[in-house]
């Protein structure tokens, strides 16, 4: 029998394993958006925070809410050093082992921005737009602004 990419010939772990590679192929769909901007051979510049206030202003829609988004982290900064602060602490008073304090807040840290991040979501209600939208218009524009500067 000839090997071919017929799935009848490619036996149950080939067929297995080509649907397997779909399934996961369509869970991570949404990062096609992003191969404009971080499928490239030259990465972007970099940004400044004068060059987002400057997306913020020119764009009326997803300005405003890049804004809000901004603003969401630090919510997160200040979870995170909360729960570090907390779950350091307990574990260094009760435990006073160097590796169990800095797990603990690791984990704390972690734990911390999580629920930071849920705060800001509720908070700033952004659950009512889509962050993954106004992050890519602002790469977009970005990309559009440094190319164009480029060739000038």
């Amino acid at each position: 029998m000839a090997v071919g990419s017929d799935s009848s010939s490619m036996g149950f772990l080939g067929r297995h394993y080509e649907e397997v590679k779909e399934h996961w192929k369509n869970n991570f769909a949404f990062l096609d958006y992003y191969k404009k901007t971080f499928g490239r051979r030259e990465p972007l510049p970099k940004w400044t925070d004068a060059d987002v206030e400057e997306f913020i202003a020119s764009d009326p829609v997803y300005g405003p809410q890049l804004k809000v988004i901004r603003e969401s982290r630090k919510y997160a900064i200040f979870g995170a050093l909360l729960g570090a602060a907390h779950l350091g602490g307990v574990s260094l008073r009760y435990s006073k082992s160097p590796h169990g304090f800095v797990l603990a807040t690791g984990f704390g840290v972690l734990c911390g921005g999580v629920l930071g991040l849920e705060v800001a979501e509720h908070w700033k209600q952004l659950y009512k737009i889509d962050k993954q939208a106004a992050n890519l218009r602002f790469l977009y524009w970005w990309e559009d602004k440094a190319l164009g500067n480029q060739r000038n």
